[in-house]
């Protein structure tokens, strides 16, 4: 017989065995997100074939893209280059506007000097600007917040006097609040930003946002408007900023409370519209110049979780947290000049999502 304790030893080293037979590869680590030096041209990289995309999906792309009067291009997935292309002599180092798509630096720039504490977005803009900045009826023009300009819901007249911002000008149409149109007056958010800090809206910018990331650029008058001009890659930066809520590696720019609010519906009039920001998959929503209300989302091609800064003639920044993903384009306008929004995006999209699958 055998002695008890060799038993023992013999289930043992069984137990061991099966065990060592169980033992799996650890899971791999997700990648981490990548943020570009702030100085130089360094920028790393991921092919479409390491993502599993279909590459053959790609020249298609960048050949509507050309057709369309595009002049750049790119895609990031987790802050990395997939895609950086340049048409009809454009280059990386080439300037170009921001159109509309800029007042999202306006709206992160007055959420950073909320963030320090000089405004409220609940605060009248006459606190900040004084009293006749408007030629509304006092009452009706103390009705106005800071967060009626994020939100374009001013209740300014928006069709009859185009994109002046002068007093005589900004006419009474509705009550604050009451009424979403797509207007020029979100201007007013700059002044009140340089009267607040004591700097102009340029120096303030500049030393909050544009030097904290990376990017370069400028903001260039344009008769009524004051647009931002810069390099692809600087819009880039700034999408990889709002895919990750206002963070910059380990610093925060904006506090992602901020951030989140900027990019979820802002009022119960357009539900695409955030602060300044442009919000896909939502139930309804309305252009600029009209008050119809239309049912679906704003591209039903793309992702529903996507919030887009939109300019003039189709300058583009799509932001898709769920695949890590910002996309930019820059040019002239596809077809018709617009506003905004056009047909490009819906098509665009269709073609992005064939390589992206």
């Amino acid at each position: 017989m055998r002695p008890i304790s060799f038993l023992i030893g013999l289930l043992a080293l069984l137990s061991c065995s099966s065990s060592s037979d169980t033992t799996t590869s650890p899971e791999p680590q997700p990648e981490a997100a990548y943020f570009p030096p702030l100085t130089g041209t360094e920028w790393e990289t991921k092919t479409a074939a390491s993502l599993g995309w279909d590459e053959t999906a790609l020249q298609p792309l960048l050949d509507y893209l050309e057709l369309k009067h595009s002049k750049s291009f790119m895609i990031l997935v987790n802050g990395r280059i997939v895609v950086e292309h340049y048409f009809n002599g454009h280059t990386a180092t080439s300037p170009w506007y921001w159109a509309s798509a800029g007042k999202t630096l306006t709206a992160t720039t007055f959420g950073i000097t909320e963030q320090e504490g000089f405004v409220s977005r609940g605060d009248r803009v006459s606190e900040y600007l004084g009293t006749g900045w408007t030629s509304m009826p006092l009452a009706k023009e103390n009705l106005i917040t800071n967060r009626h300009l994020l939100t374009m819901t001013s209740g300014i007249e928006d069709l009859a006097n185009g994109d002046c911002v002068t007093p005589d000008c900004l006419t009474y149409k509705a009550d604050a609040g009451t009424r979403w149109a797509y207007h020029n007056v979100f201007v007013k958010l700059q002044d009140v930003v340089a009267e607040a800090t004591g700097m102009s809206y340029n120096e303030y910018f500049n030393s909050r946002l544009r030097d904290k990331i990376g990017m370069t650029g400028t903001w260039v008058v344009s008769g009524d408007n004051i647009v931002y001009w810069s390099t692809t890659r600087s819009m880039a930066r700034f999408g990889l900023l709002a895919l990750h809520q206002g963070k910059w590696d380990t610093q925060t720019i904006v506090n992602s409370s901020f951030f989140h609010d900027a990019t979820t519906t802002s009022q119960n009039i357009n539900e695409a519209y955030g602060f300044l920001w442009w919000l896909n998959g939502k139930s309804t929503y309305h252009l600029p110049q009209t008050q119809y209300e239309f049912a679906g989302s704003v591209i039903p091609s793309g992702p529903s979780d996507m919030y887009m800064a939109l300019g003039k003639n189709d300058q583009k920044i799509y932001v898709v947290p769920s695949k890590k993903m910002v996309i930019v384009r820059m040019g002239d306008a596809a077809d018709d000049v617009n506003l905004a929004l056009s047909d490009f995006d819906e098509v665009l999209w269709e073609k992005i999502s064939a390589l992206i699958r």
